[in-house]
């Protein structure tokens, strides 16, 4: 209640009154309080032990592992919560009757869904099979789970991300505007129970399923394109399934490849952004197995611009971006294709040697892992690659790699102290520049 006296006093301030005058008739029944939080109850419901709470606070402490009523230490013998409108309506016509001291009168609480019903809706989508119908129903689903987190847990725990998974599923290789609409539906509900569990993410591993989420990256409208690729982010990042997934998208054509380019070089929003880059380096990654695989796809990446595409982004990336770009990055530079696309850039070294100890432990290792690449496998004469990264200050800041490097891991440590001993032999015969300092270098934009 301490908000009602606050508000009281500043309007008795405004008023010119004394706000220090507390009024003596303001005194909160105490049935209208919660006996947990003893504050004014909101939206008041009674357990079977007869004793009346606040819904927020009893369901936190139900959901909290107690199976006793606060007040009484009686054991429940359910947990289902029953609505008082009697103490609600008091508590309302209380706040009404002393509105000239500030209160305001408490809003009628919406009901929360319960578990039959929600079922009930569930079980409809899984037996419809016409998608206007269906349509409808996904939306009802999902009206119900913005309306409160309690609505959202209901859902979950009634199967809600298994039974919109299957409708996806189901739908996948249908045509028309009403089933590409029900499937965005689908989607941006999927989208709001992340992370999926095993289940759900059965059904959206099929092949089926995954080529329609391409179709969307390519073809869908902008939220089509947003939840579409989250959702094939979750997908590849989860262990238990990458394989399949991997191998079905490697067997789609170029335009998927550019339709996750695009959202990286055209960003939608920063999710969007970061989940193509994860796309792009768990592909690149997983097909380290087979050489030919991989460096087939990093031919098509580098083809399509993606490496400076991912280094005009590193100048100004904030940090999850710039950690997930320099993991493509290193990815890329997995290949000698990669690698040369890498040594034409001019950004390249001096982008690489400022992120190291400048935004992440991982942001480093990273950046480390990426010099020691190319300088590992430089095929120009003189050490070209070892000679700018001298005049960018690479050989300081791997020092202090070294020197503050407690939470690197070994092969870290191990590529710095290799990179030391490469830039040792031509250290003295360049001269160093600020890394920072790009302004005379040459952007590919």
């Amino acid at each position: 209640m301490p908000n009602m006296i606050s508000s009281w006093r500043k309007k008795m301030a405004r008023r010119g009154g004394a706000a220090d005058e507390t009024p003596s008739e303001l005194i909160i029944p105490g049935n209208f309080r919660c006996p947990i939080s003893l504050e004014t109850m909101k939206d008041p419901v009674t357990l079977s032990t007869g004793i009346t709470y606040d819904r927020k606070n009893i369901e936190k402490w139900i959901e909290g592992g107690n199976v006793t009523c606060p007040t009484t230490k009686q054991v429940l013998s359910t947990f289902e919560t029953v609505p008082n409108h009697t103490i609600r309506k008091m508590i309302q016509d209380w706040c009404v009757e002393n509105r000239s001291h500030g209160v305001e009168r408490i809003p009628t609480p919406r009901i929360p869904v319960s578990s039959a019903e929600v079922g009930q809706v569930l079980e409809k989508i899984s037996v419809t099979r016409a998608p206007q119908e269906c349509k409808e129903l996904v939306g009802t689903i999902i009206r119900l789970m913005k309306e409160s987190e309690r609505n959202k847990r209901c859902v979950l725990a009634n199967g809600g991300g298994r039974t919109l998974a299957s409708t996806f599923h189901s739908f996948a290789e249908c045509e028309g505007e009403i089933v590409i609409s029900l499937l965005e539906d689908v989607m941006g509900g999927l989208t709001s129970m992340m992370p999926l569990d095993s289940e759900t993410e059965g059904y959206l591993k099929s092949a089926r399923s995954i080529e329609r989420l391409v179709w969307f990256i390519k073809h869908g409208s902008l939220c089509g394109r947003i939840n579409a690729v989250l959702i094939l982010k979750e997908l590849i990042s989860s262990h238990k399934i990458q394989a399949k997934v991997v191998e079905t998208l490697i067997s789609i054509d170029d335009e998927f490849m550019e339709g996750l380019v695009k959202l990286i070089k055209y960003p939608i929003c920063p999710s969007s952004t970061k989940a193509s880059l994860v796309i792009i380096y768990q592909i690149i990654t997983f097909t380290s197995y087979d050489p030919s695989i991989q460096t087939m796809i990093v031919g098509r990446l580098v083809d399509m611009g993606l490496t400076s595409i991912v280094l005009d982004i590193l100048v100004y990336a904030d940090k999850s971006i710039c950690e997930k770009s320099l993991g493509v990055l290193d990815a890329i530079c997995r290949s000698d294709l990669g690698r040369v696309a890498a040594y034409n850039n001019a950004l390249t070294v001096p982008v690489v040697v400022k992120k190291i100890l400048r935004v992440s432990d991982l942001a480093t290792e990273f950046s480390v892992s990426i010099l020691w690449r190319l300088c590992d496998n430089e095929t120009r004469e003189g050490g070209g690659v070892v000679v700018e990264a001298l005049q960018v200050g690479a050989f300081q800041k791997l020092l202090l790699v070294l020197q503050v490097g407690w939470n690197f891991n070994q092969r870290c440590k191990d590529k710095v102290t290799k990179l030391l001993k490469l830039l040792n032999k031509h250290k003295g015969k360049v001269e160093c520049i600020e890394s920072t300092d790009f302004s005379n270098l040459k952007r590919s934009f």
